[in-house]
């Protein structure tokens, strides 16, 4: 009876979560970036057999198995992506909340301690900086937070299988949770001898999906990791210390404090669970520091996973903490109200700062998204994609390509993303350039034979926002 309870409230809890993500997308006006709408190009190109995962962005299976399936929605893909990648990121809070409210429940305390718990960890994720960001572009960062997130809570309660299902499937998302998931694999193999054809299933999927498919469809199995070098955002001082920067830049000093807090706490109470999420959170920004050396980017939002398990851990250190002083002498109490009270105020800033920034990117995202409707008008407009090649390459800035291509029907690589280069070299080219919520389509160096037919591309679309 009670396991029936639980799954109806988790499904009610699902249903929730997705509700307010579609409305959240549809209200908002979200529109999918860069990289999502190179993984909507995959799955468009999946379903017509003609796949090329040899151009921008490097391969992730994580989006591929997603993308896939929606696109035999056709003009709905998107959308199916935005809720998808949205109701995850709401999803992540949740298990931040849940995981705060078992380890702050651990030891004996009034249940408001772990509300406060749960309340400060879901709070301290969604304000992960960034996190707003990458949802209003449908990034699958936040997805592979809530991944990580949920691998810890079903652990907690048990929940071993379903614990190891989450951790392949953010290893699916970003290369950093591979050693995790072996690591867990290693564990289980010993702890729960059932799940051993699971666990060889699981490990073995990892990089089937990461190298056979690439090796199939571009040049190299590696390609994912050929593309990510000489990114423009790679660290180009010191990788240990830039690494850590970048790190540190997730959340506001005040968290920091807390982090410090609670894994001070941690090693003084020798909890061995609190104490292996700080490994795995130190061992998460390792890895990164290593792919630095490497080459890679080591962007910030590489390194929120491990953010937000520390800021969980704050959050279950700041519930233990009210629970302590429930029934501690008043001066006690004085204290830790006095020491939350510092946290809040220090906080207000940072939070100031990033309600402004938030209401800049609603913008920015309904901007965007009216740019995206009136680029699928001027393309039907202009006798779709057909009529568009026939007059020469499309070309735009890098920043709209994958969104190009989509709306084509291309492949990212089909679509040039170099406009001054293109022009010198001369060939025939149609020049897509966006101007917030319009775009201007100029064919260039056709020739003459060619120049009545594609008159019709010469136009300035106006702005009516």
């Amino acid at each position: 009876m009670r396991e029936r309870a639980g799954l109806i409230t988790t499904l009610g809890a699902a249903a929730l979560i997705v509700t307010a993500a579609a409305v959240c997308v549809s209200l908002v006006g979200f529109s999918p970036g860069y990289d999502a709408f190179g993984w909507l190009v995959w799955g468009h190109q999946i379903v017509y057999g003609s796949l090329n995962t040899g151009a921008a962005p490097s391969w992730k299976p994580l989006g591929f198995l997603f993308a896939t399936p929606y696109a035999l929605a056709g003009s709905h893909q998107p959308w199916l992506w935005m809720v998808t990648a949205t109701a995850a990121a709401f999803a992540a809070p949740v298990f931040a909340g849940r995981i705060a409210w078992v380890l702050c429940g651990r030891n004996p305390g009034r249940r408001h301690a772990q509300v406060i718990a749960a309340v400060f960890a879901a709070y301290g994720v969604f304000a992960l900086g960034g996190y707003w960001h990458l949802i209003m572009i449908a990034s699958s960062d936040p997805m592979v937070v809530a991944l990580c997130l949920a691998a810890i809570d079903f652990h907690l309660h048990g929940r071993h299988r379903i614990a190891f299902a989450m951790i392949v499937l953010a290893s699916l998302g970003r290369p950093e949770a591979w050693p995790f998931a072996l690591i867990y694999a290693a564990w289980a193999w010993r702890a729960a001898p059932s799940m051993r054809v699971f666990l060889i299933v699981g490990v073995l999927a990892i990089p089937a999906a990461w190298f056979a498919i690439p090796a199939l469809t571009s040049k190299s199995p590696f390609i994912a990791g050929d593309l990510a070098l000489g990114y423009r955002h790679a660290i180009h001082g010191h990788k240990l210390s830039g690494t850590v920067s970048r790190f540190l830049h997730n959340e506001p000093w005040p968290i920091h404090v807390l982090w410090l807090a609670a894994v001070a706490l941690a090693a003084i109470r020798r909890d061995r669970t609190e104490l292996t999420l700080v490994g795995a959170a130190v061992l998460w920004v390792a890895i990164e520091v290593g792919f630095a050396l490497h080459g890679w980017p080591a962007v910030p939002r590489y390194l929120l996973e491990s953010a937000a398990v520390l800021t969980v851990l704050a959050g279950a250190t700041v519930g233990r903490a009210f629970a302590m002083s429930s029934a501690a002498p008043l001066p006690l109490r004085l204290a830790v109200a006095l020491a939350a009270g510092v946290v809040v105020v220090a906080l207000l800033p940072s939070v100031r700062g990033r309600l402004r920034e938030d209401r800049r990117l609603v913008l920015v995202a309904q901007q965007t998204t009216a740019a995206i409707d009136r680029l699928h008008a001027i393309i039907v407009v202009d006798r779709g994609s057909r009529g568009i090649l026939a007059c020469g390459e499309p070309v735009t800035f890098l920043g709209d390509q994958s969104t190009l291509a989509w709306q084509m029907g291309l492949n990212v690589g089909q679509v040039g993303y170099h406009p001054a280069r293109a022009v010198r070299w001369r060939r025939p080219i149609v020049l897509f350039e966006r101007h917030r919520t319009s775009w201007s389509v100029l064919p260039m160096h056709i020739p003459v034979a060619d120049r009545r037919s594609c008159g019709h591309l010469i136009r300035l679309m106006a702005s009516t926002a």
